[in-house]
């Protein structure tokens, strides 16, 4: 099992994001959180296989229809703890 850390920055708020990814990442079977920042980006930490990890890189750096993603960094490390579905933290 692989972990990611990404924060995506741009127009990233107020346009269902978080959902957008909820529903990516639990169609390819990975865990972990999504959320809000205060400064406006988003964060996302993900486990599951390689593979599926470098798609929701790509739906990372897509974003929902009404989203404008400018910049996503992606950290690869080990699992920092393990985590039960993928949820959305308010």
């Amino acid at each position: 099992m692989q972990e990611i850390k990404c924060k995506i920055s741009g127009k990233v708020q107020m346009v269902m994001f978080r959902d957008f990814i909820q529903r990516k990442a639990r169609t390819l079977a990975l865990r972990g959180t999504v959320e809000n920042l205060q400064d406006g980006s988003v964060e996302v930490v993900a486990q599951g296989r390689e593979e599926d990890l470098e798609t929701l890189i790509e739906y990372l750096n897509k974003g929902p229809f009404l989203a404008r993603v400018l910049r996503v960094s992606v950290d690869w490390r080990e699992p920092s703890r393990e985590f039960e579905g993928f949820k959305i933290i308010y």
